[in-house]
C-alpha cells in the first residue's frame, strides 16, 4: 500500500476529464492536479517551448511527495514524454500509447482518425505508435486547433452554433476518409463527444486519451504494488497558473458533477 498522492497535469483544464477516470477506476487514490490556465493551449508552441513549459509543470508537482504523475496533456505527451521519463526517477504515463492500443483494438476497417493540437499532429506519435501496432493501419490526422480555446471558454454544448460550425469543418476529412475509428487526442475533447459524435455518427467509434491513459495508470501502480488502500476515498487538490474565481463553475463542465473545492493560484515561473 502507498498513500503517496498522484500528481496530473494539462495544458490547462481538460486534463480534468482524466481526474474524473481517475476518481472512477481508482477511487481510492489522492491526486494532485495542475492546469496551467495562464499559458494555454500548448498545441501551437514549439517544441522547445513546450519542453519548457512541461519541465516546470513536473517540477511543481515534484514539489509534493508523488508517486507517480499522468500527463493529461497530449501535446506534452507527443512531444515530451520520452524526455520527462529520462529526467524524473517516478513513474510518469502519458495518453498516446494505451489510446492508440484501444483504438488498434476497436477498429474494423483498419482506418483510424486523429484529431489533436497542431502540435501533436506535427510530432506524428499517434500514427507511429498505431503503425508499430498494426502496420495495416491507416491513420488520418487533423489539427484542431479552435477546440482548445472554444472548450475553455465553455462553448462545447449541442445547439452552440460557433463549435457545431467549426466541427463540421474539422470533421469533414474525416468523414470523407471513411474512418470507423476517432482517437479524441486532446483531454479536452470528451467535452465535445456529443457534437463531434453527432457529425461522425454512431457507427464511428470515439476513443478517449484520457480515460485510457487512467486504466494504463491503474495497470502501472497494480504492477509495482503502489496502489493505496482500496477501502478507502480519495481527494483531490487543484492548483492553475491564473485565475480562480470562475474555477468551481469551468471544473464542474469537465468533471460533470457540482465541485465543492475551488483551486490555489500558484506561480509556475518559481519552478
Amino acid at each position: 500500500m502507498d498513500k503517496r498522492p498522484i500528481g496530473v497535469f494539462d495544458s490547462g483544464l481538460g486534463g480534468l476529464t482524466a481526474i474524473r477516470s481517475l476518481r472512477e477506476i481508482l477511487p481510492e487514490e489522492d491526486l494532485i492536479y495542475f492546469g496551467d490556465t495562464s499559458r494555454v493551449p500548448y498545441g501551437g508552441r514549439s517544441r522547445e517551448t513546450i519542453l519548457k513549459y512541461a519541465r516546470q509543470d513536473v517540477r511543481f508537482l515534484r514539489s509534493f511527495d508523488l508517486k507517480a504523475i499522468l500527463i493529461a496533456c497530449g501535446t506534452v505527451s507527443t512531444t515530451s514524454l520520452p524526455t520527462l521519463q529520462a529526467e524524473n526517477d517516478l513513474p510518469m504515463v502519458g495518453v498516446v500509447e494505451p489510446t492508440c492500443r484501444r483504438a488498434a483494438a476497436v477498429t474494423k476497417n483498419k482506418r483510424v482518425g486523429m484529431i489533436a493540437t497542431q502540435a501533436s499532429v506535427r510530432a506524428g506519435a499517434y500514427a507511429k505508435a498505431l503503425a508499430e501496432l498494426d502496420p495495416e493501419i491507416q491513420v488520418f490526422s487533423k489539427a484542431c486547433p479552435l477546440f482548445v480555446p472554444l472548450v475553455e471558454n465553455g462553448r462545447f454544448r449541442k445547439g452552440d452554433a460557433v463549435i457545431e460550425t467549426v466541427a463540421r469543418e474539422y470533421l469533414a476529412s474525416m468523414q470523407e476518409m471513411g474512418v470507423d475509428t476517432l482517437i479524441l487526442g486532446c483531454t479536452h475533447y470528451p467535452l465535445l463527444e456529443e457534437i463531434i459524435g453527432g457529425v461522425m455518427g454512431p457507427e464511428v467509434e470515439l476513443v478517449s486519451a484520457g480515460e485510457e491513459s487512467a486504466f494504463e495508470l491503474k495497470r502501472l501502480l497494480k504492477a509495482g504494488e503502489l496502489r493505496n488502500s482500496e477501502d478507502r476515498q480519495g481527494d483531490a487538490t487543484y492548483y492553475v497558473s491564473d485565475r480562480v474565481e470562475s474555477f468551481e463553475e469551468t471544473a464542474s463542465w469537465f468533471l460533470r458533477e457540482d465541485l465543492r473545492h475551488g483551486a490555489n493560484q500558484i506561480d509556475i515561473d518559481r519552478y
